[in-house]
């Protein structure tokens, strides 16, 4: 017989790895964020009662979904706010018998639906990102603040200001015609590239990675690429796919980063870089930008045989074209990191130093990161050590402590 601890393991698993498709399946039905978040709750808490009783069902996600919209529907009867967000008549919902196959067909592009949904061109451009961030991925209100550097109150009412202009301006949950995917498209490429970067690199939690974030933007960057093939779509895919054919040689046993120089390299994926390759070719073939040449880099890095035989030159002339395209901070960042590679550590400080001064990056980890890896490589271990603490100081992420914790040990060998 199933016993608790069972059904409670089942129904973790599959919050981690579905709630989030369910949650898409339910706007879609429902029409109203709220009305489906409430439900999704409702479901879970649902089965973890049922399924003692009655086992976990065949085809769990469905159940779950079926048993999201008709506990909504108990509730739309009962609650007159619920009512007045309904955009269907719930008695023709209400009416549906329940058919465990009945939802296959949607799962995979719902998700898809509520991205472009989210990225309507009648959403605030400021909020589209973070409105999708939130209801799409499940990301803390709190961590999309961080990265907007925003305060979670301010975050918290752009999101709100989002879906009450869904709602209020009766935005379809559904994929635009073709001759408007255009208009939504970048916003949308910037969502899947910002949902794999959760994933390659957590900002909260104690694991560095999360594979289920991962693997939902590449799901996602592939469905995209079959609607419309377009070169920057083909480029992000062939990014992702590179960063994530190294997944596997990225953490230790304990959970710790390793460095791009210390992977093993028989480790990764070749199978996945093949397929980037293909996208990355395809990609090329067309009218392309920042996202083909940053998958253009992350070849660079996955077909080195070796640390030591990678093209940095190659790498720091692909990071120059996009500055020439897009000088954002991060970019700035990256070319120094490749410039202090092909020219020396004394190049790289230069241009570290600038973004310094200009107070871009002041609170990122990572430009102390960078500015400590070139320090050293001066063998000012000092100076060095001060970048890396800094560093430490300035995240709370479990995994990125440890690994700059071990950095700061390795420089403190070399001033005893």
């Amino acid at each position: 017989m199933i016993n608790r601890t069972q059904i409670q393991l089942e129904l973790d698993k599959l919050y981690r790895s579905d709630s989030r498709k369910i949650f898409a399946t339910l706007v879609r039905l429902l029409g109203d964020f709220d009305l489906a978040e409430e439900a999704l709750h409702d479901a879970f808490l649902a089965a973890s009662k049922t399924w003692l009783t009655e086992g976990i069902p065949s085809q769990p996600v469905n159940w779950l979904i079926s048993a999201g919209r008709f506990k909504s529907i108990d509730r739309i009867r009962k609650d007159k706010t619920a009512q007045r967000l309904l955009r269907q008549d719930p008695s023709k919902t209400e009416s549906e018998e329940f058919n465990e196959d009945q939802y296959d067909e949607y799962l995979d592009d719902d998700v898809l639906k509520l991205i472009f949904t989210c990225c309507h061109p009648a959403v605030n451009p400021e909020i589209q990102i973070a409105l999708t961030l939130r209801e799409v991925c499940g990301l803390k209100t709190e961590n999309i603040a961080q990265a907007f550097l925003v305060s979670t109150t301010t975050m918290a009412q752009r999101i709100v200001r989002g879906k009450g202009k869904i709602r209020h301006s009766a935005i379809p949950f559904e994929l635009p015609a073709k001759n408007e995917l255009n208009q939504r498209l970048d916003a949308v490429l910037l969502v899947i590239y910002l949902i794999y970067n959760e994933g390659y690199l957590a900002t909260s939690g104690t694991s560095l990675l999360r594979i289920d974030l991962s693997n939902e933007a590449i799901r996602l960057a592939t469905l995209l690429s079959e609607l419309i093939d377009d070169s920057e779509v083909n480029g992000l895919l062939a990014l992702l796919l590179f960063q994530d054919a190294r997944k596997a040689a990225r953490v230790d046993s304990a959970g710790n980063s390793i460095l791009l120089e210390n992977q093993d390299r028989s480790l990764w994926n070749a199978k996945q870089v093949q397929t980037g390759v293909h996208y990355l070719n395809r990609a090329f073939e067309g009218s392309y930008g920042v996202y083909t040449l940053q998958a253009a880099i992350a070849h660079e890095h996955v077909r080195a045989k070796e640390y030591t035989s990678t093209n940095w030159a190659a790498i720091e002339a692909f990071y120059r074209n996009i500055i020439s395209i897009e000088p954002t901070a991060i970019f700035r960042l990256n070319h120094a990191v490749a410039l202090s590679m092909v020219d020396g550590p004394e190049s790289g400080l230069q241009q570290i130093n600038a973004l310094l001064l200009s107070n871009e990056l002041k609170d990122y980890t990572f430009l102390y990161c960078a500015q400590g890896e070139m320090l050293y490589r001066q063998k000012r271990y000092t100076d060095a050590l001060n970048a890396f603490s800094y560093a430490h100081s300035l995240t709370n992420q479990a995994a990125a402590l440890q690994s700059i914790k071990c950095r700061m040990d390795e420089i403190k060998q070399h001033i005893r």
